[in-house]
């Protein structure tokens, strides 16, 4: 995995053009949005429960979001991932607040026994949530007590039970297919004061997962977010910031990835 690998997945993604069915949540939405269409991606924000396998069904990708859940997206969810699964259109399931919501934690359980989403995504607490049902955390911020290397052991036992991906999202993401680990280290600290970031991130996964469904399209995800993130910072505030971010996310060029990608691969066996 290198940066030339990562440009060209972009360039694909551009090139195609393709239709992006996000199932997410009011307070990042138009945020998810104007990111699938600042990488070359169209997106699509359906969540009536009497649309979404038609949506589903015509779209390249489909993301889904637990942030803010109610009983409406929960049915949504399952129709639209039904007809992904059946029809082969890659799927991911962000699962916001599983480490704060029994709610959450039951539904994404079942919903894992019902279909194989080509991606599992969270922050460092949710996914290990979903490894030890003991574990709880307050609210939807990662717990900072958590270590990497314990994290990544969790990310890859996850991929393994269910066959699939997993994105562990930290100061250090964490990508895996069960066999191969990836470390990204592009980001900071200002990516976590404004709403929504995570989400992003998501719904990016879903524009590269269209073009190559490996763990290479979530390493693309982590590093353009992370990347854009860096050439974004800036001290007039929070607002600038996220100004900022959404014309480097339209506007990236392949040489920043070149100088600014900083990621490590490992076997599991070496962590």
């Amino acid at each position: 995995m290198n940066s030339a690998l990562i440009n060209i997945i972009r360039k694909k993604a551009v090139d195609k053009n393709p239709l992006i069915h996000c199932i997410t949540n009011p307070i990042s939405i138009n945020q998810c949005a104007n990111g699938v269409l600042a990488v070359g991606a169209r997106p699509m924000m359906a969540e009536h429960p009497q649309e979404v396998a038609e949506i589903t069904q015509a779209a390249d990708a489909l993301v889904i979001n637990l942030a803010n859940i109610t009983d409406v997206r929960m049915q949504s969810m399952k129709i639209s991932a039904q007809t992904a699964q059946k029809k082969g259109i890659p799927f991911i399931i962000d699962a916001v607040g599983v480490a704060c919501s029994a709610l959450r934690r039951s539904f994404v359980n079942d919903f894992l026994k019902l279909f194989k989403p080509t991606a599992i995504k969270g922050n460092y607490s949710e996914i290990y949530a979903l490894y030890d049902d003991k574990y709880t955390s307050a609210g939807v911020d990662a717990d900072e007590t958590l270590k990497l290397e314990n994290i990544s052991k969790t990310a890859v036992k996850l991929a393994q039970k269910y066959s699939t991906m997993v994105l562990a999202s930290g100061k250090t993401d964490i990508v895996t297919d069960g066999k191969t680990v990836v470390y990204i280290n592009n980001g900071v600290p200002q990516l976590a004061q404004i709403t929504g970031t995570g989400c992003l991130l998501g719904v990016l996964c879903g524009c590269y997962l269209s073009v190559d469904q490996t763990i290479n399209s979530l390493v693309t995800a982590c590093a353009v977010l992370g990347i854009c993130g860096e050439l974004s910072q800036t001290d007039k505030g929070n607002g600038s910031f996220f100004v900022n971010l959404m014309d480097n996310l339209s506007v990236l060029k392949d040489s920043q990835i070149d100088e600014l990608l900083k990621i490590e691969v490992k076997a599991n066996e070496e962590l």
